[in-house]
């Protein structure tokens, strides 16, 4: 990427030095042609605004894989846990809960809110969890500069509670609109960011600050601040 970039700030005067008599569209054309074989974004002008095409491209190039039907059906047939679910029973098509995997992944089943946020859906544990990685960060640091419990930043204060309600709706309308289009969070990843450490990592993050709503309840005191 950095090599990329290098090179295509070095391509305009390399092209200007090879016909410095030439004309300023020639030397555009010249110019637009290295940045073309280089793969480097280009900037299009549209509706009063600039946009960089190419970049989407890009990072779907790096990060983006293409889940197919026939790996769901065969990941559906061979995986132990997709012939049932937690509470024992087996799925059935068109059934309330539990679906079959087919069906309740955004890349082949249903897209609507009522499937994706279904008990079974994408939705809820992916929302679930990273709302509670966000927490558990955000009442490390809170409660080290202001000394309050979690509880006490959400109702005593305020503030908390404030900052708290702007940013589910933020997570929650970021997470939601890649499987409206299709995508699970197993379509994305990026070295180590990938679906499973989120999904283990997320449900970490709920047992945590769980737990450290329970224990600042018995203690009367911030856990980080005194703990850590």
């Amino acid at each position: 990427m950095a090599a990329s970039v290098i090179a295509s700030v070095v391509a305009v005067p390399v092209g200007l030095r090879s016909a410095p008599l030439a004309s300023c569209s020639s030397r555009s054309q010249i110019s637009s042609l290295s940045y073309r074989s280089l793969g480097a974004p280009r900037y299009r002008k549209a509706g009063g605004s600039i946009r960089c095409e190419g970049i989407r491209e890009k990072v779907d190039k790096v990060s983006k894989k293409e889940i197919t039907k026939e790996e769901i059906l065969e990941n559906q047939a061979n995986n132990q846990s997709e012939k049932q679910s937690v509470f024992g029973a087996v799925p059935k098509s068109g059934s309330f809960y539990p679906r079959p995997e087919v069906e309740r992944r955004p890349e082949t089943g249903e897209r609507s809110l009522g499937s994706i946020f279904a008990f079974d859906g994408a939705a809820p544990e992916t929302i679930n969890g990273r709302l509670a990685m966000v927490g558990i960060f955000w009442a490390a640091i809170a409660e080290k500069m202001s000394g309050l419990t979690v509880f006490d930043q959400l109702y005593t204060q305020g503030t908390g509670l404030v900052y708290y309600v702007a940013l589910v709706p933020l997570i929650a309308y970021a997470s939601i609109i890649p499987m409206l289009n299709g995508e699970s969070t197993d379509a994305r990843s990026f070295g180590p960011f990938t679906a499973r450490a989120e999904r283990w990592n997320g449900r970490l993050a709920m047992i945590g600050f769980l737990s450290l709503l329970l224990t600042e309840s018995f203690i009367h005191a911030p856990v980080f601040t005194n703990f850590f």
